[in-house]
């Protein structure tokens, strides 16, 4: 007997399940939530949490059941434990509670009608009020930097990184987006991220996803301060902040275009492999006032140029400018795992205000988690780079594992001591690959 052909799975299905498999096995293992995890998230948020209460109030926002502490705790919860939906987080918060928040009936319309109109300041002010402590506690720690930042840290007060990324598409299945033609866009959100610690200064977010980088410029600069280093790609490169920077002494390494007109004024230092010089950048009347400094290396057969506004190769040498800006790469790292790693990939409801208070409630937990990263660095005494965060976020599970058999009762002591059987060190690089040696190898005369 024949199968019948409607029996067969068509190949669009078969290729959307695949997917949803692949990204499933990428995703964290699911256990309940441990007691020392949840007290650890406990501790740093919920006074900053019930903090924001009174913002709460001035707001003229009712006090309702489903108030801002059990919201926090429940958008935290849906995010942080990879919960499959709002309704299947819903009945969690039903019969167990999340967080700080014990088991209270309440249905998911309530919860997803609060999520379209709870505003979304209140999230962004809890992370606001966290971000000095782990600031704080980062500068306490005693662990490697890279030598580039090492540098920098003697020579400027923060050396931070902007730019900015687009967010995924919305699901179309439920809710006003039904029904819509094409790809939907969450919109766009940008970073001042300290490249340091890794801890973001502030983040904004953009209804518009195809808004350029340059919407975000005000917003940085009105943060950056005089002294500190600022690092960012050619989606930035405006010559009128430039001169802007220069003269409030913000200073700055971003890429040169490919086709900037550029005027020698001095050379600084010359040879096989390398320029560096005083330039003037520009010409007519969008010529930089302020003069500038080109860096030009040839690495692997191609020059690349990079500028900045540090004159004196005193205070940052050649070598640094170009390992300085490959640390930009730092932010990059950061939007990978806020949306792969901790689920802004993959949006609870397409309703503006849910969109960003989902955004901001993610950056809450990635701040939680590279402070986490962090204190296991230092116990290995290994640099932050090396260690990978995605493998402390699993690796929770297994300690949540080792905590109910009684063999493991802090987490960070735990992970370091299991570094090795969970691949939380990465794979150490070939000296051939260090950034600062290979670059003073390849520029000597």
């Amino acid at each position: 007997m024949s199968k019948s052909p409607s029996n067969k799975p068509k190949k669009s299905s078969v290729r959307h399940t695949r997917a949803i498999q692949r990204d499933q096995s990428k995703r964290a293992n699911q256990a309940p939530p441990d007691a020392q995890i949840e007290a650890l998230l406990n501790q740093v948020l919920q006074p900053a949490t019930f903090a924001q209460v009174a913002h709460f109030h001035q707001l003229g926002l009712r006090e309702r059941v489903l108030n801002l502490p059990v919201m926090l705790a429940f958008v935290l919860s849906l995010l942080w434990r990879h919960i499959g939906s709002v309704r299947e987080a819903v009945r969690v918060l039903n019969e167990e509670g999340l967080l700080w928040t014990g088991p209270m009936p309440v249905s998911p319309q309530a919860v997803l009608q609060r999520l379209r109109t709870l505003p979304p300041a209140l999230f962004a002010g809890v992370l606001e009020q966290i971000l000095p402590a782990m600031q704080q506690r980062w500068q306490e720690r005693n662990r490697p930097l890279p030598e580039a930042l090492a540098w920098a840290s003697k020579h400027f007060s923060a050396v931070l990184a902007l730019d900015g990324s687009t967010l995924d598409a919305l699901c179309k299945k439920v809710g006003l987006l039904q029904g819509a033609a094409g790809n939907v866009l969450a919109g766009r959100m940008a970073a001042l991220l300290d490249v340091a610690s890794l801890l973001p200064r502030k983040l904004w977010y953009e209804e518009d996803s195809k808004a350029h980088d340059q919407t975000f410029w005000e917003g940085a600069l009105g943060l950056v301060e005089p002294g500190m280093l600022l690092l960012f790609d050619l989606g930035f490169v405006d010559y009128a902040r430039f001169d802007r920077m220069s003269q409030a002494g913000i200073f700055f390494v971003t890429r040169l275009k490919s086709n900037a007109a550029v005027e020698r004024l001095q050379v600084l230092r010359q040879g096989e492999n390398l320029l560096d010089c005083l330039i003037r950048l520009g010409t007519g009347a969008k010529q930089c006032q302020e003069p500038l400094r080109m860096v030009a290396i040839r690495y692997q057969g191609k020059w690349y140029r990079y500028l900045t506004n540090v004159l004196d190769p005193a205070v940052l040498p050649s070598v640094y400018v170009v390992a300085l800006y490959w640390q930009r790469w730092r932010i990059e790292e950061a939007y990978l795992v806020v949306k792969r790693l901790l689920g802004l990939a993959y949006f609870a409801s397409g309703a503006l205000n849910a969109i960003q208070t989902q955004l901001f409630a993610t950056w809450i937990l990635y701040a939680v988690l590279t402070d986490l990263t962090d204190a296991v660095a230092e116990a290995l005494q290994q640099p932050f780079a090396m260690i990978s965060v995605e493998m402390v976020y699993r690796g929770l599970y297994h300690f949540s594992q080792a905590f109910h058999r009684g063999t493991a009762h802090d987490p960070i002591e735990y992970l370091a001591r299991k570094a090795s059987a969970l691949a939380i060190i990465k794979a150490q690089r070939p000296k051939s690959l260090d950034t600062v040696r290979l670059l003073t190898n390849q520029l000597k005369p």
